[in-house]
């Protein structure tokens, strides 16, 4: 005569590995959702003064042109060309479609910056301009670096670009200035998607553990 099976404990049939690592995985997920919360409370105070440097007096261009605390000041630079021109698809002013020119600059200092010049409609033109002075908006230079290189270091910081209030060449139109209303912010989002991943992990982990411990059938 056959004994019937004994169950074994809870402990002993429960995977001690995968349960750490599954338990860590959330742990570190719901740290993360915590720290897109912290980061969204300083999105919205660093939003505000974005909106009210768009008001504040010119300055000059800040040397080295480096951080966002002057996002979208006014301010005035007196360019030494490099000769350098890029060319971008861009908006003017008045929302028309064109191709934004963007010049390679240096403060008196040697100190390396850009101007962006205006906006064309012709994608054959490029303007000649040997610098000089210039009065615009600032805004954050383009940045060819991968996204994943920015975050994990390793990329060149964001520089300022300086949008220019009136083109230097007469034949560009003046390009749609920088708004601080387009700058998103999105780390609420995050937030919750990192707290949804961490609660749909250990709910596919309790029921492959639900599984796994269910008694045998017959």
């Amino acid at each position: 005569m056959t004994q019937p099976a004994v169950p074994q404990p809870i402990l002993k049939r429960l995977p001690i590995v995968a349960t750490v690592i599954v338990v860590l995985a959330a742990a570190i997920m719901v740290t993360l959702g915590f720290w897109q919360l912290q980061r969204r409370d300083g999105k919205e105070a660093l939003l505000a003064s974005f909106a009210q440097n768009a008001d504040l007096p010119v300055i000059a261009f800040p040397d080295p042109p480096v951080g966002e605390r002057y996002l979208f000041r006014r301010a005035s630079a007196d360019c030494v060309s490099t000769g350098t021109i890029a060319r971008a698809a861009g908006r003017s002013a008045d929302g028309a479609s064109g191709y934004r020119y963007i010049a390679d600059c240096a403060l008196p200092s040697g100190t390396a910056f850009q101007v962006e010049m205006g906006v064309a409609a012709d994608p054959g033109f490029m303007p000649v301009w040997r610098g000089g002075p210039v009065i615009g908006q600032l805004t954050y230079a383009p940045n060819s670096a991968p996204l994943l290189q920015r975050w994990f270091g390793g990329a060149t910081p964001d520089r300022l670009m300086l949008v220019a209030q009136t083109p230097p060449v007469p034949s560009l139109l003046p390009s749609r200035a920088p708004d601080p209303s387009g700058v998103p912010n999105n780390h609420l989002a995050y937030a919750v998607q990192w707290f949804a991943f961490a609660a749909i992990a250990l709910v596919i982990y309790g029921l492959a553990v639900r599984r796994r411990m269910k008694p045998p059938q017959g």
